[in-house]
């Protein structure tokens, strides 16, 4: 909601304060019984609430969507299945969806790029790109000029050291990989700006589902490094915006 034109309405008596005191009444949250969609964080953080589709029916999910899209709010779910993603496009055709990440969009507002320069997603593998797509998707969802390094990981290193003039002109730097998750410490090395390391779950068995990616993640000995969750995808493409957008 934009409350400054609503206000505006109001002083212009283009509106009344009975109507404006309608629009007003949910603009902390909603309760719906099953969630609570806080129409207000977009406000107070600068960013809508985002779903987090997994786990959620299609019931819930198109329920929260509807309330969100009165509110003419752009709309990015997380995690969603192609199926649930078949019965949103039935009802918005607009919606739009990422195979690879699950990444689900709706715009209903132009995206304005609020970004001071760009954030860069490297993988150490092609197994780690759903990942790293997910973080792609989220920062430009969120209005950056984001550019995507895959597969450029340390059994190879000439492959990232070729690329180095396009990761040093990045503002942050998102760096996913799987395996012993040893990326991020290289790139730490080589760049004076953020990097948001993304452990993922790629690897043989005794990489844990991706514990010994973290733990080396949270280890390294480069500085300015940042640790999301195992295969947070989303989280890291946040931060990166959040970083990104600062004077």
């Amino acid at each position: 909601m934009d409350i400054r034109r609503l206000l505006e309405q109001v002083k212009d008596n283009d509106l009344e304060v009975d109507q404006a005191m309608d629009q007003l009444k949910n603009l902390m949250y909603e309760d719906l019984g099953y969630a609570n969609i806080d129409h207000h964080r977009e406000i107070r953080n600068g960013y809508p609430e985002v779903i987090y589709c997994e786990g959620k029916s299609d019931e819930h999910i198109l329920g929260i969507i509807e309330k969100m899209n009165k509110k003419g709010s752009n709309i990015l779910g997380t995690r969603c299945r192609k199926e649930t993603y078949n019965k949103v496009k039935e009802i918005y055709n607009h919606a739009e969806y990422e195979e690879l990440s699950k990444i689900l969009k709706i715009k209903n507002k132009d995206i304005v790029n609020l970004g001071k320069g760009k954030v860069l997603v490297i993988t150490g593998g092609t197994s780690d790109i759903p990942v790293a797509d997910e973080a792609y998707y989220t920062a430009k969802f969120l209005g950056n000029d984001v550019v995507r390094l895959y597969d450029v990981g340390v059994a190879g290193i000439h492959r990232l050291l070729n690329r180095l003039p396009i990761i040093q002109e990045a503002r942050v730097i998102i760096v996913v990989a799987g395996m012993e998750g040893a990326l991020p410490s290289v790139v730490g090395g080589l760049v004076d700006v953020p990097v948001i390391a993304v452990p993922t779950s790629v690897g043989y068995g005794a990489n844990f589902g991706g514990l010994s990616a973290l733990l080396t993640m949270l280890n390294s000995c480069a500085s300015g490094i940042s640790v999301v969750n195992i295969d947070n995808g989303f989280g890291a493409g946040y931060l990166a915006s959040m970083i990104n957008k600062l004077k």
